[in-house]
């Protein structure tokens, strides 16, 4: 037992949270050195969904000629079928709270029947135009089952993909080349802009209603780190800008800067408060610059030269602090 666990046992148990017998017993368990493999098992699993689904994209691309598109899609089909069919059989049905599965393999039995429907829907709009030149559709109609499916057998994975597929088909795409890149479609095409802001905003209040009205509330964190992904990422594209947009998504950014901060508390989640604190500490940066563009600076260099390195050390130590203090809280 390391002396963090020992630390923590020793405290649960002076403030009498445990009984003696118990703290006697969580020693005892943790002094046989068990280890779990659930981590590593869900890692191969996950593997092999991606795997066999790439599998089934690359038999359609290099037999598309000698097998022929009825056939691949019959066996798209029918595989799809039978992996939804396992997966009606052994779930326990919609249900509104958080469920588990006496089946380990259900949830990426799931996953690649959702992978596989996506792959099925997209090879039949690019080889047949199934919707005709309504192209949106096919990227909706796959979400649409993708939001189906995570609801109904309760599958985060599946949940991602549903709500990628829903910033797709609002026209979004998040990459580093997107964010890094002169043209990047934030900036080049602004109504992208205010539908990332939209789509945020969108997911934000899903989440609200889903609490108040008990439906899957652990889907929380993944809605709102899309949100705060997709929010960000947008509003720091524009702070460079021109001058008629640059404050405007500055002062959103600094809104879902300090509601995030407070999301990040009530979900206890460490990984939507890091980002939160990149993304702010970005835009603080981009706010300096803006402003010392406006200010004569010719006599002040050496002055800033000294202070850049204590501004960054700081910026290091403040992080390390605050993430500390996030960690300290929560486990209260």
């Amino acid at each position: 037992m390391t002396q963090f666990d020992e630390q923590l046992t020793q405290e649960l148990f002076e403030k009498n949270l445990i009984t003696e017998n118990q703290f006697q017993e969580v020693k005892e368990y943790r002094n046989l050195n068990i280890f779990s493999l659930n981590v590593e098992l869900k890692l191969l699993l996950s593997l092999a969904v991606l795997m066999f689904t790439t599998g089934i994209g690359i038999l359609i691309y290099d037999n598309i000629d000698s097998i022929g598109h009825i056939a691949l899609l019959a066996i798209l089909f029918i595989v799809t079928c039978g992996c939804f069919y396992y997966c009606f059989k052994n779930s326990k049905g919609f249900q509104k709270n958080e469920t588990t599965s006496e089946s380990p393999f259900l949830e990426y039995v799931v996953l690649t029947a959702n992978v596989l429907t996506c792959i099925f829907i997209g090879y039949l709009q690019f080889k047949y135009e199934a919707f005709g030149t309504h192209y949106g559709l096919a990227t909706l109609v796959p979400t649409i089952v993708s939001f189906g499916c995570a609801y109904y057998f309760d599958n985060k994975s599946v949940l991602t993909i549903a709500v990628t597929g829903l910033a797709a088909y609002v026209g979004l795409s998040v990459t580093p080349q997107d964010i890094f890149n002169d043209n990047n479609n934030f900036y080049a095409n602004q109504s992208l802009s205010y539908s990332a802001v939209f789509l945020s905003v969108l997911l934000v209040l899903w989440t609200t209603y889903s609490y108040k009205i008990n439906l899957k509330t652990h889907f929380a964190l993944v809605y709102l780190t899309f949100a705060l992904h997709i929010i960000s990422v947008a509003c720091i594209s524009n702070m460079v800008g021109d001058e008629l947009t640059w404050l405007f998504f500055t002062l959103i950014l600094a809104g879902s800067s300090v509601y995030f901060y407070k999301a990040s508390y009530q979900q206890k989640s460490i990984s939507l408060y890091v980002f939160m604190i990149i993304y702010a500490f970005i835009g603080l940066n981009i706010l300096l610059f803006r402003i010392f563009d406006h200010i004569d600076l010719d006599d002040f260099w050496e002055l800033l030269i000294l202070i850049l390195p204590i501004y960054a050390i700081g910026s290091i130590v403040m992080f390390i602090r605050l993430i500390k203090k996030f960690n300290k809280e929560i486990s209260k």
